[in-house]
């Protein structure tokens, strides 16, 4: 075997190193075969080492989300929303929060925060940036949480061993929550520079027990000279030696806080075109489909059916309803819809059959529109879907025709007729009373092949006080339970595989 050789190269999905000279002049570099991608040869750690800075740049799906919403409220109502710039003490929206009813909030969806959000409350942009920074394993397990939220609501006095921590940790009542006030103790309390500071910081972060000896002599040493009584040096060195290890970088932590903030206010103002834009960066997530539009009918918002005359390609709003995108419908892919929606720009469609021959067959297949008519995109017809569907074929030939002689300029009798003509060719296309409805359990299954999950009804709804009263709860809330717990969920069996 050949030892200590790069097993494979791999690459960090955000970070860019960036110099002040052509890169190859510091390192050897990288051409993936499969992606056009330049990486550095050497690891991160040894990019540090020879003095070269590591950014890490995130895309969040998120600012999308914020970005679809404002251009959702500009098309809905008419308002332009300037995010950037949102007051940062809007009480309706600490309210919300506060209230743990942050589906679709940035970084607050999961369960343990929600119930961390109910226990703190948050009232001011400083509690939100510290929740944030709060909510991880350290913190929680420390009892550090608990204390936090006991102070705030007064519970517990909150006590600084010398004045001057006041003003550092005020605005987290007297609790070292994140790395930044660590630093700043040492530089107030023992005349720590900036960079030693950091180098600090990152001693008691990675718990580096020579360098943490290191530099307990030193704090206590520049501590003296400020006139600190040993004893309240060591202690506030032990408890910082003791925070740092869960503290978080409160300018990270203050980001995602401002991101949860504006998804939060748009949610408590504009809640239909935010739950709008949600739905439209999650239609692959069927999981986040089915719980935004759960969401929905829990709030009184109509989320209507695919349509064929009302739809665009994603989630759109009219007034207080929410409409379905027809790029959430499956098999309907992004060419179908760019030709149907561009063919309705001359006019609505009237019928099954003018829908058919104004389209490039090509484009719009019949696995298409197979597809709209199951989830409903056509109920706009006054139709039954069964008869749309069965009589499809019969259309398709009707409407190839009908084309045929468009393209050779010949007229049909039925329009030199006009409009009376109009009931005629539906009756050819559609011997409806042949065609017997469908019924709810088949209509519903059509609706969760082409949307993935039941839409207008669901087969269990009439059960749905018994489930929650023999469940533990839904399927998405298992993920926050504790290992070994034991729970009671209840649905559908869709599939039974035996293995040995």
């Amino acid at each position: 075997a050949l030892e200590g050789l790069p097993r494979h190269a791999s690459t960090h999905a955000a970070g860019v190193v960036i110099s002040n000279k052509p890169l190859v002049e510091y390192l050897p570099l990288y051409k993936s075969q499969k992606e056009d991608v330049i990486t550095t040869q050497y690891p991160m750690k040894d990019v540090e080492k020879i003095e070269l800075v590591k950014f890490d740049f995130l895309g969040l799906k998120t600012l999308t989300v914020i970005d679809k919403t404002i251009r959702l409220v500009k098309e809905n109502r008419g308002e332009t929303l300037d995010v950037e710039n949102l007051s940062l003490d809007d009480a309706a929206t600490y309210a919300r929060i506060a209230s743990g009813d942050t589906n679709g909030i940035f970084q607050l969806e999961s369960s343990g925060l929600k119930e961390l959000l109910r226990k703190l409350k948050p009232e001011t942009f400083e509690d939100l940036i510290a929740a944030v920074a709060l909510y991880r394993p350290g913190p929680l397990q420390s009892g550090m949480v608990d204390d936090f939220i006991n102070r705030k609501h007064k519970r517990v006095p909150i006590v600084y061993e010398v004045p001057e921590l006041k003003d550092i940790l005020e605005n987290t009542y007297g609790v070292m929550v994140y790395q930044e006030q660590v630093m700043e103790i040492a530089k107030v309390l023992a005349g720590y520079t900036p960079g030693d500071a950091d180098v600090l910081r990152k001693a008691m972060r990675k718990k580096l027990a020579e360098d943490m000896l290191v530099e307990r002599t030193k704090f206590l040493d520049g501590a003296k000279k400020k006139n600190i009584p040993p004893k309240k040096a060591e202690r506030i060195y032990d408890l910082m030696a003791k925070f740092a290890g869960y503290g978080f970088n409160k300018s990270h932590s203050a980001a995602y806080a401002l991101i949860a903030y504006q998804t939060g206010y748009l949610k408590t103002h504009y809640t239909v075109e935010f739950t709008a834009a949600l739905l439209g960066s999650d239609m692959g997530n069927t999981d986040q489909v089915v719980k935004y539009i759960n969401e929905c009918k829990e709030r009184s918002i109509p989320v209507d059916p695919p349509d064929l005359n009302r739809s665009s390609k994603e989630f759109t709003v009219s007034g207080k309803r929410i409409c379905f995108g027809l790029a959430a419908v499956k098999n309907v892919g992004d060419a179908a819809i760019d030709e149907i929606l561009s063919v309705r720009a001359a006019g609505p469609f009237t019928s099954l059959i003018d829908f058919l021959s104004r389209q490039d067959s090509r484009k719009v297949n019949k696995k298409v529109v197979e597809s709209l008519i199951k989830c409903g995109a056509f109920d706009f017809t006054g139709e039954k879907r069964s008869a749309l569907f069965g009589s499809l074929d019969a259309a398709m030939e009707m409407a190839q025709g009908v084309q045929r002689d468009r393209d050779i300029g010949q007229k049909s009798i039925f329009d030199v007729l006009g409009n009376e003509a109009a009931p005629a060719s539906k009756a050819v296309a559609l011997a409806s009373g042949s065609y017997p409805d469908w019924t709810d359990k088949e209509t519903l299954s059509f609706e969760k092949e082409t949307l993935g999950f039941f839409f207008s009804s669901h087969p269990l709804a009439n059960l749905k006080s018994e489930l929650e009263l023999y469940t533990t709860g839904p399927i998405e809330n298992l993920a926050d339970k504790q290992n070994e717990a034991e729970v009671t969920i209840g649905g559908i069996v869709t599939e039974v595989k035996e293995v040995t």
